[in-house]
């Protein structure tokens, strides 16, 4: 019976993880598109998307463009080119997101939770080949494109599903060399294993200790990810869209929604290994856990503070002869209710002062404290990967090709062997 208890518990465990992290990565993918299009925007000195609403009014600042993208999506027409194979033609899509999602699993959100003799960790599975097993799932996407150029009987499809496979099989090599020098440094390919020799100071993250490390896996991940100014298998100058030309309908949202889900990975692979993951600057997690309250205080009057701060910005902007319409309103729908939110939390904690938790108070906290960083540590990566998109233009094929196998490669290797002799001859 406790066995099977036991098992059940872990099951339920195991599937609350697989929704969570399945949930967090869907929410992120509309802020991306949306920061995607207003970071465009803004580089480009316009406005960029403004006009979709709610009621009248709610714009939420150009976020609502992202929800009627989704209705559009949906009620499209499916479009099957004349000679196309089907059934490829179909699963294609299938493959890439599929595959960008399934290795989310083996990403640390943050430490591992104990509560008593009860301990889980917050990630999906606990291989201790994490990173290894992020490698090999994600050189599994390139055949979704492969099966996407090929399958939809188009010239240029065809091309870009080329590119694409030789491009994420040349810069592949320089993925998992350069992360090398980091399993010698740390002794382990495991990811938490990684994350915790990095320490809580942000001067011994990894991005310091190496830096060619990361800046050849910072360029390999933006290759492998087909992003400016790697975007070769996509060059609309001269592929009209590449391998997902002929695709429509949610298909083709499923590719777009399958490149931001790499950029995620790719930004959490990147924080975890460089930048201290789940680690919290110049806080362990004892330390978070001995001082939960007074942390959670200081955290309550933190957000109240940054709500109010936020609701006067939004009201500040309130112009009523600007706009004849309910648009003029919209700040006030949004400003007011922030600044009664941060007010009211900021009450709460005055009048309440220092919160006394319970026993597993401060596990919880600690390891919410450790999810909110993370991701915070994500979200900025990942606006990298769209500022780079709007400053650098793209590569040539054989650029792209020289800069792959006769530059990033033999520094990589060159970075193995200097990691190598300091590890041998400095203690």
């Amino acid at each position: 019976m406790d066995l099977t208890a036991s098992l059940l518990s872990n099951l339920f465990i195991s599937a609350v993880k697989v929704v969570a992290i399945v949930v967090i990565v869907l929410q992120i993918l509309p802020l991306l598109i949306w920061l995607e299009r207003k970071g465009a925007a803004y580089f480009q000195d316009r406005r960029g998307p403004n006009r979709a609403r709610l009621f009248g009014s709610i714009r939420l600042g150009g976020m609502v463009h992202s929800l009627s993208d989704v209705v559009k999506l949906i009620t499209k027409e499916e479009f099957f080119p004349p000679g196309a194979n089907r059934f490829y033609f179909v699963l294609a899509p299938f493959i890439v997101l599929f595959i960008y999602l399934v290795t989310t699993g083996v990403i640390p959100f943050a430490d591992d939770l104990r509560i008593g003799s009860f301990v889980t960790s917050f990630r999906i599975s606990d291989i201790n080949v994490g990173i290894l097993y992020i490698f090999s799932l994600s050189s599994l996407a390139v055949y979704g494109i492969m099966l996407a150029g090929w399958s939809s009987n188009n010239k240029y499809s065809f091309l870009g599903g080329l590119r694409a496979s030789s491009q994420m099989v040349s810069y592949e090599i320089t993925l998992g060399l350069a992360v090398v020098s980091l399993f010698m440094v740390a002794g382990s390919v495991d990811l938490n294993d990684i994350i915790r020799n990095q320490g809580t100071t942000p001067w011994t993250w990894n991005v310091f200790r190496q830096p060619l490390a990361f800046l050849l896996f910072l360029v390999a991940s933006f290759a492998e990810t087909n992003r400016t100014p790697f975007d070769l298998p996509e060059g609309e100058s001269e592929l009209v869209a590449g391998f997902h030309v002929e695709y429509s309908s949610m298909k083709f949202a499923m590719f777009f929604m399958g490149e931001y889900a790499a950029i995620i990975v790719a930004s959490a692979v990147i924080v975890s290994l460089f930048f201290g993951g789940w680690q919290v600057p110049f806080l362990s997690t004892e330390a978070l856990i001995a001082g939960s309250s007074f942390y959670l205080f200081i955290t309550g009057l933190g957000f109240g503070a940054l709500s109010i701060l936020a609701g006067l910005l939004l009201v500040s902007k309130f112009r009523p002869k600007k706009y004849k319409d309910a648009r003029k309103y919209e700040v006030l729908i949004l400003g007011i209710p922030a600044i009664l939110v941060g007010a009211a939390l900021g009450l709460f904690f005055l009048g309440t002062g220092v919160p006394a938790l319970p026993p597993w108070g401060g596990p919880v906290f600690a390891a919410a404290v450790q999810i909110l960083v993370f991701l915070a540590k994500v979200l900025l990566c990942c606006f990298f990967f769209i500022w780079v998109r709007w400053t650098m233009p793209r590569f040539r094929y054989d650029q792209l090709m020289n800069f792959g196998w006769k530059g990033l490669l033999p520094l990589a290797l060159a970075n193995i062997l200097v990691t190598g002799v300091v590890l041998l001859f400095v203690p």
